[in-house]
């Protein structure tokens, strides 16, 4: 890997970083890939390591002296750092395993610039930590702009579901009030993030315990964030070590009623 990234910017050598793990996901689309099992029922694919692996490529050759937390490679360099890139090579390896494109890539500076790729579409949405824009190639970038219209509304069914039994976001479809003013959906939950900065989502609701650094929501929260959702755990307090999962809505009504629905099922 040579050093044609060193003189970038953080948020290009996060959005390099992503295309770089989305070229290798797409190449490998509908191989027969060895599966890496991790217990629990999760596991990773011969595509999730192969993938880390370009994207350090590309961080190593930009930021050399930077830590890394990698899905797949543990943690590269102190934990403590004052730069630490978190990278999950491919978000929904699920999808992906049983020939399902809903997957994304995600490379993120802790507390600053991030990027997703989509390694179908060919989107990567990406922020420099303050705005959000989406690219393709052959177009202009376009800021993200969230909106509440399309009432779809991104639920992580998957457990566990440390708030319950006080708080479960799956509660949230059987509320009346859900069935009433939104259609649920679920997808990988970058992509979901992605689409929720894009407009193509109202919010996107999970439970867990502090996501703001895990490398599974670090590049969707950022992009969220910078595109001016409403992003809080599923309580309403802000994300953090003592906070519980994630809600990021569109607007603040929109974040208002799915808090709400959710205090009033708890």
């Amino acid at each position: 890997m040579t050093n044609s990234y060193a003189s970038a910017d953080d948020a290009a050598v996060a959005t390099a970083g992503a295309r770089a793990g989305a070229d290798v996901v797409r190449g490998m689309y509908g191989r027969r890939l060895d599966r890496i099992d991790k217990g629990a029922g999760d596991f990773a694919t011969t595509a999730d390591v192969e993938a880390e692996k370009a994207i350090l490529g590309v961080i190593r050759a930009a930021r050399p002296d930077d830590a890394v937390l990698g899905e797949e490679s543990g943690q590269q360099g102190a934990a403590d750092a004052a730069r630490q890139w978190l990278v999950d090579p491919l978000c929904g390896t699920l999808n992906y395993a049983v020939g399902t494109m809903l997957v994304a890539v995600n490379v993120a500076l802790r507390g600053g610039p991030a990027a997703v790729a989509d390694p179908f579409s060919g989107e990567v949405f990406f922020t420099d930590g303050e705005t959000a824009w989406v690219r393709h190639d052959g177009a202009d970038d376009a800021l993200l702009t969230p909106t509440p219209t399309t009432r779809l509304v991104d639920i992580n069914l998957d457990p566990p579901f440390p708030s319950a039994p006080g708080l479960r976001a799956v509660n949230l479809l059987a509320h009346p009030e859900f069935v009433d003013r939104f259609r649920p959906r679920v997808v990988s939950t970058t992509l979901a993030l992605a689409w929720v900065a894009a407009g193509r989502r109202a919010a996107y609701v999970t439970d867990g315990s502090d996501l703001s650094t895990s490398v599974h929501f670090a590049a969707g929260i950022a992009l969220c964030r910078a595109a001016g959702c409403v992003v809080t755990g599923i309580d309403g307090a802000p994300i953090g070590a003592s906070g519980r999962g994630l809600v990021a809505a569109a607007d603040e009504e929109t974040h208002g009623l799915l808090t709400s629905m959710m205090r009033s099922r708890s």
